[in-house]
């Protein structure tokens, strides 16, 4: 009897780019509502074991901290001929592009510099699916519960050897910022806000950076 060789889990596709809209998709992506589901029940468990929202923001960052670890992990094994960033663009390319693309399907909305500090960057999506999908109580109005992907993106970071300080914003939109990349497949009231991810590089990468040229 014939039997089709075993593949290594590390080699199976990802899939077409995070969580779909669709509950009903035929490919390997992870259905929205069963990422909901999963992520506000990990919202809870961490609830029920702090004291303060800011402690609770913590701990999602430190959930989100390890996956970034394996998330570099997995992708650099899988592009074969991966080569490792050293520059901190460059990184920054691949987090907001590469990785972004992987997790959700699409490139974050922009990259910013910060024009009064060198070493802060900015990524911004319009609409991440931890608070577009996920709602938060009125009495955690402070919470934001897009910390999950600020230490995601911290431990890709760290990993590929550019530490940095990650936190997650929300910013309301300007007149006349209309979003193009929110999916119209859920029709959902318009968000009045965007999410920023700061990006703050401890003092070593920037001094590294510019030896470098």
């Amino acid at each position: 009897m014939n039997r089709s060789p075993l593949v290594n889990i590390l080699d199976r596709p990802l899939g077409k780019g995070g969580a779909t809209r669709s509950t009903t998709t035929t490919d390997q992506s992870v259905s929205l509502s069963s990422f909901a589901y999963l992520y506000s029940e990990m919202v809870q468990y961490h609830q029920n074991r702090v004291d303060s929202i800011s402690e609770l923001e913590r701990r999602l960052e430190a959930t989100g901290y390890s996956v970034g670890l394996r998330v570099l992990e997995l992708l650099a094994y899988r592009a074969r001929e991966y080569k490792r960033e050293t520059r901190l663009m460059n990184i920054l390319q691949f987090v907001s592009t590469t990785v972004w693309k992987s997790l959700f399907g699409k490139a974050a909305d922009s990259l910013e510099r910060s024009i009064d500090h060198a070493d802060e960057f900015m990524i911004v999506d319009y609409a991440p699916i931890t608070s577009t999908f996920v709602s938060v109580p009125s009495d955690f109005g402070g919470l934001s519960v897009d910390a999950y992907l600020s230490g995601i993106i911290a431990g890709i970071l760290e990993g590929a050897g550019f530490p940095a300080r990650v936190t997650a914003h929300s910013v309301s939109l300007e007149e006349g910022e209309t979003p193009s990349s929110i999916s119209s497949v859920v029709v959902l009231p318009p968000r009045k806000e965007k999410t920023v991810f700061l990006v703050k590089f401890a003092p070593t990468v920037l001094t590294r950076d510019n030896a470098m040229g």
